[in-house]
């Protein structure tokens, strides 16, 4: 396969399957948005290892599989078409090996935990499959100051704590529960309680704990977009408005999460991102409009 087929092979697996993330990817320049692209490839492939893989065995031997091609794509000898075009992104932006081992390492945790005793202990894992993603971004988006590795992972957690939020109901269905269990024993929830879908008020009080803890890190991540290449700013800006306005919509009727994935509809997306590109192009910075942004 020639570089431009691998390339729009992770195009396609990213709009399939990352299409809050994928959003503002369009504003990009090409050679940052193709490795993106190729980026979010390998980690959703990592991923979708852990989620479809019949038993832990295969998932394990797959795993290994993958790390084996990352090791051929920073060697310069791949075959797969994400692979293919990781090589050649790698190239170009200089981007760090360790994060997609660590990422690899992060999946790996779900073949044998399914809880987690503390907030600390969740924030491990996130670092794993959350902040390794944002360093390997910031390698291609470009960054003024270190500090921006720093804040850079206050917007990864809030992505990922977001997700949690969003699926606490298909966790369940799967077996796990990512809501720290320190968390549930002080709002007085029961797993059972979760898993029976009660619209109690200690689950709700639960909820909205969860998602104030998100929005600090919203407010945190806010201080990172000066600190990105201006040709990558309003991507970033976007990624992390769409998933707030996820997080306001659950929000607003937390309970809804336990019997369904809340979201926002292709044209909900769509209409928020055109208000955001609009205003951003008649001259407003992004962090002028950023309290605008709904």
């Amino acid at each position: 396969m020639n570089l431009t087929d691998a390339y729009d092979y992770c195009k396609d697996v990213t709009h399939r399957h990352g299409p809050n993330f994928s959003l503002g990817f369009i504003f990009l320049p090409k050679a940052k948005r193709r490795a993106v692209y190729a980026a979010y490839a390998f980690c959703r492939y990592a991923d979708d290892i852990v989620d479809e893989a019949a038993a832990a065995q295969s998932m394990e031997m797959r795993l290994k599989i993958w790390t084996d091609g990352l090791d051929r794509a920073y060697d310069g000898d791949a075959t797969h078409p994400i692979l293919i075009a990781l090589a050649d992104s790698v190239t170009r932006f200089d981007i760090p090996k360790q994060p997609f081992i660590d990422l690899i390492e992060g999946c790996r945790i779900d073949l044998t935990i399914d809880r987690y005793a503390t907030f600390d202990d969740l924030m491990e894992y996130c670092r794993k499959v959350a902040g390794t993603i944002s360093t390997i971004s910031l390698s291609i988006f470009g960054y003024s100051e270190e500090r921006a590795l720093e804040l850079g992972d206050s917007l990864s957690t809030a992505l990922q704590l977001t997700n949690i939020a969003r699926d606490v109901g298909d966790d369940l269905e799967r077996g796990r529960i990512y809501l720290p269990l320190e968390d549930l024993e002080r709002f007085g929830v029961t797993e059972a309680d979760l898993s029976e879908a009660l619209g109690t008020p200690e689950i709700k009080n639960l909820l909205e704990f969860e998602l104030a803890r998100i929005s600090e890190y919203f407010d945190e991540a806010e201080r990172l977009i000066p600190l990105i290449d201006k040709d990558a700013r309003f991507t970033v800006f976007v990624m992390a408005q769409v998933y707030r306005a996820i997080a306001d919509r659950i929000e607003t009727d937390p309970l809804a999460v336990l019997t369904r994935q809340v979201a926002l509809s292709s044209v909900q997306k769509v209409a928020l991102v055109a208000r955001l590109a609009w205003r951003h192009w008649r001259g407003r910075h992004v962090r002028e409009i950023a309290a605008e942004a709904v």
